[in-house]
């Protein structure tokens, strides 16, 4: 059975028709949405992270916060910018949010995605060393981060307040989160470099090379190399992410009918100086998204799909979107697959 999860972008504005006025609305919005799609059955409350942005943030308080108000439901990010973290800190907020979540957390991290702003990680702070790229150094502080997590220690213990002056790890620990990291890779090469880490495999909606093959057919190639690069004694998870519009009722007609009206197709660009390779949505009544997404060779291969939800739409009709999501386009999906 698939796994199905909301990713919430966080996006905020203060113009007509948005439920999500201010930074303020979107976190409390956040834990209502996360709170409802655990009534609903719905598996994973993930949250994308960005910096200098009307968006999702640092996402500590809000996982922190969404743990104590469920009790079943993964909470997660898709995904971290390492180029922006403090890897210790990052440890020790990441081992506080787990213990609130009972074991819950889910954390996709990554190198991070095109910005509003330039080199923005130099303003929190962080320079790449001599000889590294940024992505060089997010991949180092993603090493100390999962260093930290797995217990290793790391500062001399001061004899007089511990009796030993051995190695201390930071605290507090949390079995298990090591397990559960995740890495965005856009790529089929960093999918392989994930799997050689051991690390869980996030896939979005970009692919930041192209091939000239159909996205769901290069997502699943990248896919299949993770899992023939996985060595580790655990089963590996790999998530996808897409954009799922139903049309079930004349509100969700009114702000998606145009859409499911035009051909929904791969968009090529290029990003970052790389030729790029953007997923279809999927818009139209519930049961020709079904059987759309039931010839999506990521989506069958994936254990767990990631719904990105048009937060500024509000809580209360996310909610509603991802109950027709759960009751009748993914049993139909999964029976496809």
């Amino acid at each position: 059975m698939t796994r199905v999860g909301f990713l919430s972008f966080g996006h905020w504005q203060n113009v007509e028709g948005s439920q999500a006025r201010t930074g303020g609305d979107v976190l409390l919005q956040a834990i209502d949405l996360a709170v409802a799609a655990e009534e609903l059955g719905v598996d994973g409350a993930y949250f994308r992270v960005h910096h200098f942005a009307r968006q999702h943030a640092s996402p500590w308080a809000l996982l922190a916060a969404a743990a104590a108000k469920t009790t079943r439901i993964e909470l997660g990010t898709g995904v971290i910018d390492m180029r922006y973290e403090n890897p210790l800190a990052m440890a020790e907020l990441a081992a506080q949010a787990d213990l609130i979540a009972r074991g819950r957390l889910e954390l996709g991290i990554s190198r991070g995605s095109p910005e509003t702003v330039i080199d923005g990680y130099r303003v929190f702070g962080f320079e790449p060393a001599d000889g590294e790229t940024d992505a060089d150094m997010a991949r180092r502080h993603t090493s100390s981060f999962r260093a930290a997590i797995a217990g290793e220690p790391l500062a001399a213990g001061n004899p007089r307040m511990v009796g030993t002056s051995a190695l201390q790890p930071i605290q507090p620990q949390s079995p298990g989160l090591s397990d559960r990291i995740w890495w965005g890779a856009g790529t089929r090469a960093t999918a392989v470099w994930t799997a050689e880490q051991g690390m869980n495999l996030m896939s979005s909606t970009l692919l930041t090379e192209d091939t000239g093959v159909p996205f769901d057919e290069l997502q699943a190639e990248q896919i299949a190399m993770f899992h023939e690069a996985w060595t580790q004694d655990r089963t590996p998870r790999v998530s996808v992410s897409r954009s799922i519009l139903p049309i079930f009722d004349d509100e969700t007609r009114y702000y998606f009918g145009l859409s499911a009206q035009r051909e929904q197709t791969d968009q090529v660009g290029i990003l970052d100086g790389a030729q790029s390779r953007f997923g279809r949505s999927y818009v139209g009544e519930p049961e020709q998204i079904a059987a759309e997404l039931a010839k999506d060779a990521a989506v069958q291969a994936a254990d767990t799909v990631l719904v990105t939800v048009p937060n500024q739409l509000g809580p209360d009709f996310n909610a509603r979107m991802l109950e027709v999501i759960v009751r009748d386009i993914m049993p139909v999906v999964d029976a496809g697959a």
